[in-house]
């Protein structure tokens, strides 16, 4: 049979995640450059800070992706009436997982950063970021649950909404807060943690208010406040569970990875903030093809039609390359130009130019890799996708660790960035072709 996916419903579900995705990347991309011209202290603490925060977020990140799964499952096979059902035993889960995950960030992120950090002025500064930005962690798990609620429904623009008005207030009062611009106080890179608290509470009043207005009412069963299943809730922790120790395992490393960067000295630290903010905005399209691919994979699955999955697949991660390399011909044409915007150094713009010639690789490696991948966790075979990256990451770490010893080259140790997309590509393609994934249940 025909696939049923076409290309206009892949752009369709993409390009808002996508538009999504790239106003969260200029929240980051305004951090970064407003914090680079503070100095290289200022801009390592805000990486190091952010992604320790973020290590702590992937836990609830995993946790939605799991209930995103099942609510693209339920909604393929018709079973709209259930996603309300989903979504309300998924908040409750959320409300507690953030509870704790405050607490430990409260009580504890002292002496961990005292612990990762050697820099005395990196550790200072990445404090004074995490003691405003700790507050918003209850706000950003229910951000991300609601963000797959509608990629789980298929109504992603919702999420572009979302996350502009995070961007627009991130960006203002980045402004406001770190210069001490119109009678705001100067707070240097803790205005930047304010501003991301605030935009992240702001994103959550949005998601909560147009959910209760466009869909209380609708056949999804939002906001009923229905019995608690234990059987659903098990079902639910069962499908989210592997993929929640994957996510947190996922971006554990990558916070190693930079934590080793960190003690190749405050250069390497500072042209590592820059590679990272430009990475992210490159692979912003890989992410949103990939999320695309995760719910198509599940509703296609729920609807009947697993035959149709390898070709979904291979149009989503064909749509992507095509989207991703205008993007990489711009970065890689004015390389020097896209690094000065970090930083008024031209030396130091210079110094982080081989790294991202090696990123532009990593790129189309990681566009594959993450389609395949996501194809492999919208089975429902969260355990097969948790066991498959886990393997690949353990090769990715030990390959930084030895890097960051032989050579003080930061781009040499950037290429992990290739070797784990293209491994991540052959693996989960081999899987997605030799396994028998569509006997699974959820």
């Amino acid at each position: 049979m025909k696939t049923q996916i076409t290309n206009k419903e892949i752009w369709r579900i993409a390009v808002p995640i996508m538009l999504g995705n790239l106003a969260q990347t200029i929240i980051n991309f305004t951090d970064t450059a407003f914090l680079g011209h503070l100095g290289v202290i200022e801009l390592g603490a805000s990486m190091l800070a952010g992604l320790f925060y973020f290590v702590f977020t992937t836990i609830a990140t995993g946790f939605a992706i799991g209930v995103q799964i099942i609510i693209a499952r339920r909604f393929g096979e018709g079973n709209k009436e259930r996603v309300g059902v989903i979504f309300e035993h998924g908040s409750l889960f959320v409300l507690i997982l953030g509870t704790i995950l405050f607490s430990v960030l409260y009580f504890f992120s002292e002496s961990l950063l005292a612990w990762l950090i050697d820099s005395p002025n990196i550790y200072a500064s990445a404090l004074d970021y995490i003691k405003y930005r700790q507050f918003g962690i209850i706000f950003v798990c229910f951000n991300f649950l609601y963000r797959g609620l509608y990629v789980g429904i298929s109504n992603t623009k919702v999420i572009t909404y979302s996350t502009i008005i995070m961007a627009i207030v991130n960006i203002l009062l980045d402004y406001c807060l770190i210069f001490g611009k119109f009678g705001f106080p100067e707070m240097g890179i803790g205005g930047a943690a304010l501003a991301s608290f605030c935009a992240e509470v702001s994103a959550f009043v949005f998601f909560t208010t147009y959910s209760y207005i466009t869909l209380k009412d609708k056949e999804f069963g939002m906001f009923k406040m229905h019995k608690l299943e234990s059987e659903l809730m098990g079902r639910i922790l069962k499908i989210a569970t592997p993929t929640m120790v994957q996510k947190l395992f996922s971006f554990g490393v990558w916070f190693v990875f930079f934590i080793l960067i960190e003690k190749m000295g405050e250069t390497a630290t500072g042209i590592s903030s820059i590679v990272r903010s430009i990475y992210m905005i490159l692979i912003t399209p890989c992410f949103a093809f990939a999320t695309t691919t995760n719910t198509l994979v599940s509703r296609t699955i729920g609807a009947g039609h697993p035959e149709q999955v390898f070709d979904t697949i291979n149009k989503i991660i064909k749509n992507c390359i095509i989207c991703t390399i205008p993007i990489l011909l711009i970065i890689i044409i004015f390389p020097v130009q896209v690094a000065r915007i970090y930083t008024d150094d031209i030396n130091f713009a210079q110094l982080v130019v081989p790294s991202i010639y090696v990123i532009c690789l990593g790129t189309i490696l990681q566009g594959v890799g993450n389609g395949y991948f996501e194809a492999v966790s919208g089975t429902g075979n969260t355990s097969a996708a948790l066991y498959l990256e886990s393997t690949i990451l353990v090769v990715y770490i030990i390959f930084i660790a030895i890097m960051t010893h032989i050579t003080d080259k930061v781009q040499w140790v950037w290429t992990a960035e290739i070797l784990y997309g293209g491994l991540l590509a052959i693996v989960c393609y081999l899987y997605m072709k030799f396994a028998n994934w569509n006997k699974k249940r959820i």
